[in-house]
């Protein structure tokens, strides 16, 4: 029988696993982060223009991400069953899918200045826009790479590795942008295009860096080894997998896009506060996304183990964390939300004041969903690690786009509520998520693994299980 782990186990097992995740999301989120607080300081337009671009870009990147998020599920399954060559084959293909998916949006964000002249934007932050995608769109080849080989070191707990890597794509950014935005040192003042070459100088470093790290220490997996080869078996098995992923993931951030172009309709100095308030509520969920990466990690091991009662606590401890994690923030969101505007905005900025008083608004907002945005994107990692993906996809596309665009739409320009009235639609949406995907796992998914694996292994090894659960508590 295998042993089952107590609920401090899983705790301890977690936050090993989940914390440097949690550390490598936000140091994911302090490139974009990097860039608005040093192009705030900059010029106010060109953050609204960085606000726009960076935004159509990640909706793009993110929909390309799927093939590389179905890695996490397919590898800690197989592991978990032992099948190591099963896992270095299905990387293989996640890197030539999204490779492939990256080549076929790299001639929609190399034309993006007219789309953002179609969707209602000025004309100067459109074409402010279309100059930092010119240059950050060649970015989307070595950022995917990054994302399969983080996947990959993710599934096989090589966490730390991955922390490592993004703190030195940060610092690379940092500095890259400190030189090349305000042309310091010599450096040409590139502004806008700066703040787009550092980023991609970036996305490539992070690549070689991993690259070199997968070679010295895991060369026993030979993942680089005939990686021209197609292998169609595990090309369909990502696929499959993969693409409701990043349609899932094309909704959730394409909804928060369309909440930028709605702020452009109400103007630029809610667009700017819009920026800044998404920066920081996105800094908060990226500690959610790198928990509910562990827990797909995890999940995923149990089920190809199957262990379900280390399936059920590992998630209940996960979600567990998560709330925790929601009371701080909405604690720090409503104690100092104009000091958290202030930190993107140059004090001597004529428009500060205007910023910051429609900035503070919309963190309080932002502070009513902080629940609802844990519990889905908690939800969603769970359900990846169970090779759930198409509901999930389906429930996310009627709860954004059917949902919370319109609901923003009506409160914040048909009833003239502005930037509030668009975070509320976007609560509304979010809470219609957590819930329809939360009562998928607990009573659709968990309850059919469970009888599925229980029906495979026999009535009396079931009767074994629970006893050893038992002894575990």
């Amino acid at each position: 029988m295998i042993p089952r782990m107590t609920y401090r186990q899983h705790l301890s097992a977690i936050l090993i696993l989940g914390l440097p995740l949690a550390g490598s999301q936000l140091a994911q989120m302090s490139l974009s982060l990097v860039d608005a607080v040093m192009l705030g300081w900059y010029d106010t337009t060109t953050f609204a223009a960085e606000t726009l671009g960076g935004s159509f870009f990640m909706v793009l990147f993110l929909a390309c991400t799927g093939f590389a998020a179905a890695l996490t599920p397919l590898v800690s399954a197989a592991e978990g069953r032992g099948e190591h060559t099963t896992a270095r084959r299905v990387t293989r293909m996640s890197l030539w899918l999204s490779l492939l998916a990256g080549a076929g949006c790299l001639p929609i964000l190399l034309n993006a200045e007219p789309i953002f002249l179609l969707l209602g934007q000025k004309p100067e932050i459109a074409h402010l826009a279309g100059q930092y995608l010119s240059i950050l769109s060649w970015g989307i080849f070595p950022g995917l790479a990054t994302m399969v080989l983080r996947s990959h070191l993710a599934a096989l707990e090589r966490t730390r590795v991955v922390l490592v890597a993004m703190l030195v794509a940060v610092l690379v950014n940092g500095a890259g942008n400190y030189l090349l935005i305000f042309g310091h040192f010599g450096f040409p003042e590139m502004g806008i295009r700066g703040a787009a070459l550092a980023s991609l100088l970036m996305h490539c470093a992070t690549t070689v860096f991993l690259v070199i790290y997968i070679q010295k220490t895991l060369p026993e997996h030979e993942l680089f080894v005939r990686i021209w080869r197609p292998d169609w078996e595990a090309f369909g098995e990502v696929f499959r997998l993969g693409w409701p992923i990043g349609l899932t993931l094309v909704a959730e951030v394409g909804l928060f896009s369309a909440t930028s172009v709605m702020m452009g309709w109400v103007g630029e100095t809610a667009l700017v506060a819009h920026g800044i308030a998404l920066q920081i509520t996105s800094f908060t969920f990226m500690v959610h996304l790198g928990l509910s990466q562990a827990a797909a990690v995890r999940a995923g091991r149990a089920h190809g183990r199957g262990t379900m009662t280390d399936l059920r606590r590992g998630a209940s401890m996960a979600l567990v964390m998560s709330v925790l994690m929601v009371a701080v923030t909405v604690v720090v969101l409503v104690a100092f939300p104009a000091e958290l505007i202030g930190l993107f905005l140059d004090p001597d900025n004529p428009e500060r004041a205007e910023v910051i008083a429609v900035g503070r608004v919309l963190l309080l907002a932002s502070a009513a969903f902080q629940l609802a945005d844990a519990m889905q994107v908690m939800a969603l990692g769970l359900l990846r690690g169970l090779h759930d993906t198409q509901r999930p996809m389906l429930y996310a596309g009627f709860s954004y786009w059917g949902v919370a665009v319109p609901c923003s739409y009506v409160f914040g320009i048909v009833l003239g509520w502005g930037g509030v009235g668009i975070w509320l639609g976007l609560a509304l949406g979010l809470a219609l998520a957590a819930f329809l995907m939360m009562r998928r796992l607990w009573r659709v998914v968990i309850p059919r693994i469970t009888a599925e694996v229980y029906a495979r292994i026999g009535f009396n090894q079931m009767i074994t299980d629970k006893q050893g659960a038992r002894q575990a508590s």
